[in-house]
């Protein structure tokens, strides 16, 4: 795992390519390089920050440059032996035992068609000196992040946007639709990007620049086409599935370790890993007994410590009770974007607890709730379907009666007057804005009333872009409609860029084997009847899970990776959100209106509605509006 930048047909390539590697040197303290090269026709910069993972040695570190081409890659790939193996026997030479030379040989052999062969996570870049071409690529579920700024005739692209905006701040300005799209979410969608001009390059897509000034973008693998095709297939037998994807996802020159919830996704890739791999340990998180009463939380952390028990697994316990105050601002530049979601800290606390010990590889059970049905949102919407077939008159005074519960009493949350009165957002809306409801931060209304009246019309082009992600597809079944659409909106755009960030900034690698191409493929031959199953959730991988572990696993409750949110937002933040958010920017500027603000806060502080989630994400887009205006990028 490391960081990538570079800089194509770019005057002052040299300063540009060495400030934007500095921006992530943390994504690899083990090894930097910089590789140029200029010719009548091109000028091309790449810089590498290594993480060392595969092959220790300095053989491998990168740029990595072999007869023409010179590759810099941010990644694993699991199945590099094997590749290596079929290489070799066309003749291929190897001078290390990195993926990286499989990577760099492969595309050599095969092209752009190489990438489809590649089982792992990566963003790359590749440059040929013989043609003065460069190529850009990423992996087929966009684990691994990749930002470019088409620039002149040529390109910058980093893992990270804090590298671009150190080498170019001043040239760019802030893109509003995008900070209207976080709002809505609370995060920023693959789709946008939160500064005007620059790209994520698209999930399962390669990129082309070429001295001539031209360049192409093409998809390689689209899950959608993947989803369509699975669903004409018989049932995939999930149990060998997974069983295999975390085995490959154990390949490393390091010792490697494990998040553990107690809950079902992340037991079965911790026992699953410790059955392959004997010293694989674990790690979980617990909170502070007054926080975890507001937020109404159940203690996971009892199941992570039976779960360990039962296998003879090494749990190290993190409480997470951090000064938020100073945390958050840190937190908020870490995340590159405006991103809402306080799960983050968790992801960076324990990352750094991990890696304090030594360990630079942790498995995650992410991607199982996307791919197998698993939030409360899928069933909730599965639910609001039959809801909305009762008469009017029963649906009108179950609204009456939701409407005038508390969300909390005192110091102690209400979960389900909270989870009744979310419900009551989109039981009665049809299937597209019901799934978007059910799991955004506002109606779109609410959310035109809290923003310049000049922003209302980014609210119904966000929609409509959501609307048209939902609706690209062929599936015949509601779950993996919404199942879908999580993998290309919820998990890439939030899940994935979180858990990339918090953990690069604490210099380790994170592994997801869920969110695995094969793992993806089974998934979607899953009918959606057999991932919700009555009001059981993930039901096919339960089944398949009952025969790693206990029934009292099994089939216990979703175990959230959330965090004491209310007791934060409430309490601890209390003067920050009067000082900085009220007072900050986006107010005075007139984006955000004062009344629409106070009122929210107003609303949450007096138990009236649980707005936290909100604040959080305005009180972060405001932290990092001003991270980025100090960067010099215009508003």
């Amino acid at each position: 795992m490391c960081g990538i930048a570079g800089c194509y047909q770019q005057a002052g390539g040299e300063r540009l390519v060495n400030v934007m590697s500095d921006q992530i040197a943390h994504r690899g303290p083990d090894a930097a390089g910089v590789w140029s090269h200029e010719d009548r026709r091109v000028s091309m910069w790449l810089a590498h920050r290594r993480l060392s993972i595969i092959d220790l040695t300095a053989a491998a570190d990168q740029p990595l440059s072999k007869h023409g081409l010179t590759l810099i890659y941010n990644g694993e790939l699991y199945n590099y032996k094997e590749l290596r193996a079929e290489l070799a026997g066309r003749g291929v030479r190897f001078a290390t035992k990195s993926d990286t030379e499989v990577v760099l040989e492969a595309l050599r052999m095969w092209g752009p068609e190489a990438l489809a062969r590649f089982r792992g996570m990566f963003a790359l870049a590749l440059a040929d000196t013989a043609t003065g071409e460069l190529t850009l690529a990423r992996d087929p579920l966009g684990i691994k992040p990749l930002y470019y700024l088409p620039r002149g005739d040529g390109v910058l692209f980093a893992s990270e946007l804090k590298a671009l905006l150190a080498a170019v701040g001043p040239e760019l300005r802030i893109e509003p639709g995008a900070l209207v799209a976080s709002m809505l979410y609370y995060w920023v969608p693959e789709q946008s990007c939160a500064v005007h001009g620059v790209r994520k390059l698209p999930a399962g897509s390669w990129a082309r620049f070429r001295p001539d000034g031209t360049h192409e973008t093409r998809a390689y693998w689209r899950v959608q086409d993947v989803a369509l095709e699975a669903a004409a297939t018989p049932a995939a037998d999930l149990r060998s599935v997974i069983e295999e994807s975390v085995a490959a996802h154990l390949v490393a020159d390091v010792p490697v370790s494990s998040f553990l919830s107690g809950g079902l996704d992340s037991s079965i890739v911790t026992v699953l890993a410790h059955q392959g791999a004997s010293e694989v340990d674990a790690y979980t998180i617990t909170f502070r007994p007054e926080d975890q009463k507001l937020e109404a939380m159940p203690d996971d952390a009892v199941y992570a410590r039976k779960v360990a028990a039962q296998f003879g697994i090494k749990l190290h316990e993190i409480e997470i009770s951090p000064h938020i105050v100073s945390l958050l601002p840190r937190m908020v530049g870490i995340l590159d974007e405006p991103i809402g979601d306080p799960a983050a800290i968790n992801t960076l606390l324990m990352c750094e607890a991990a890696r304090a010990r030594g360990v630079k590889v942790i498995l995650s059970g992410m991607g199982a709730d996307e791919l197998f049905g698993g939030y409360r949102k899928h069933l909730a919407c599965m639910m609001a379907s039959r809801y909305g077939r009762l008469p009017g008159a029963v649906r009108a005074g179950a609204r009456f009666a939701v409407d005038r519960l508390p969300v909390s009493i005192g110091d102690r949350g209400l979960r389900y007057p909270r989870w009744a009165k979310r419900f009551m957002t989109f039981a009665d809306l049809h299937e597209e804005a019901r799934f978007r409801r059910s799991y955004t931060l506002y109606d779109p209304e609410d959310l035109a009333a809290l923003i310049d009246p000049d922003l209302e019309n980014q609210v119904a082009e966000v929609i409509e872009q959501h609307r048209d992600i939902y609706d690209d597809n062929e599936l015949d079944d509601e779950v993996n409609r919404m199942c879908l659409a999580d993998t290309r909106l919820f998990m890439a755009g939030l899940n994935l860029t979180y858990t990339d960030r918090a953990a690069m900034a604490a210099s380790v690698e994170v592994r997801v084997p869920f969110v695995d191409l094969v793992v993806a493929q089974a998934a979607f031959s899953i009918p959606g009847s057999e991932k919700i199953r009555g009001r059981m959730q993930k039901a096919a991988l339960r089944d398949a899970a009952e025969s790693w572990l206990p029934a009292e696993i099994v089939h216990r409750p979703k175990a959230s990776f959330g965090a004491p949110l209310r007791a934060w937002v409430r309490n601890d933040l209390r003067e920050l959100i009067n000082d900085v958010l009220v007072a900050g920017d986006l107010v005075q500027t007139g984006m955000l209106r004062r009344q629409a603000v106070e009122r929210l806060i107003a609303d949450d502080r007096a138990g009236r509605q649980d707005n936290s989630k909100q604040i959080w994400q305005l009180l972060s887009m405001e932290l990092w509006y001003r991270n980025v205006r100090s960067m010099g990028v215009a508003a």
